[in-house]
């Protein structure tokens, strides 16, 4: 089951176990610069392979990306089609390197909605790297909170539906055991960059005690440097977890 997390300690600094970031702000990169939509979301790829990089030199041994919400789905056509094809492109070119770099690959959310052949292709990343034990990548994809928290109630409605459980037997934990992050520590820190200052449906139920840190910039910006903010950011933390501070 997940559990909570006050990070590892690495010299006088603290490492969360688990990082989780909302990558917002490609669009308006790309129309601050007079470029198309598509020029925005690769050079999101591009901030998404230096956040990865600096989990790794950091030591963090979880990160989630919020790649793509199931709200997306009702942006243009054209544009959906565009998320879907780079992601393509990076399963086809990306998904080899990480596996020699350690990286294991999942992807949660309602994956049913996209294609079979794309579908096909993250169960491959996912069967190709599941043994990797450097750092766990978990890529969002046709991902929403509340739709997580839905689908975990649906399957133990079913369950004692089916006489395999009774509801006085459901906990937390069994609630947790049934989300699609299941097996994955709850995140110690969630990030979002863009100047926002919102969830916007991102891991609700896994965020209860996650410190929340916001960066004024445009994800394509993102680089080793933000990463360090927000460690430095997280280490600052008091994490309480409901109990009183220890110096009262």
């Amino acid at each position: 089951m997940p559990t909570r997390s006050s990070g590892k300690t690495c010299g006088k600094s603290v490492v969360p176990a688990h990082v989780a970031v909302i990558m917002d702000g490609n669009g308006r990169w790309a129309l601050e610069r007079g470029l198309p939509r598509l020029a925005g979301h690769k050079a999101g790829a591009e901030a998404v392979s230096r956040c990865l990089r600096a989990a790794m030199n950091r030591g963090v041994p979880y990160l989630t990306l919020y790649a793509f919400s199931s709200e997306n789905w009702s942006r243009e056509p054209a544009e959906v089609a565009d998320l879907t094809s780079l992601l393509r492109y990076y399963l086809r070119h990306k998904v080899a390197e990480l596996h020699r770099e350690g990286v294991r690959i999942r992807f949660i959310g309602d994956l049913a909605r996209f294609d079979v052949s794309l579908r096909d292709e993250l169960a491959r990343a996912e069967a190709l790297t599941r043994e990797n034990g450097r750092l766990t990548l978990l890529l969002a994809l046709s991902y929403g909170g509340r739709g997580d928290i839905v689908q975990a109630a649906r399957r133990l409605a079913q369950s004692v539906q089916q006489g395999e459980l009774k509801p006085e037997d459901i906990t937390e934990s069994l609630f947790a055991d049934r989300l699609w992050t299941a097996g994955v520590p709850d995140p110690d820190v969630v990030v979002r960059t863009s100047g926002e200052f919102r969830l916007s449906n991102f891991l609700l139920w896994q965020s209860a005690y996650a410190e929340l840190v916001f960066l004024d910039i445009f994800w394509p910006d993102f680089n080793e440097g933000h990463f360090a903010t927000v460690l430095e950011a997280y280490a600052r933390r008091d994490r309480r977890f409901g109990t009183r501070p220890t110096s009262l």
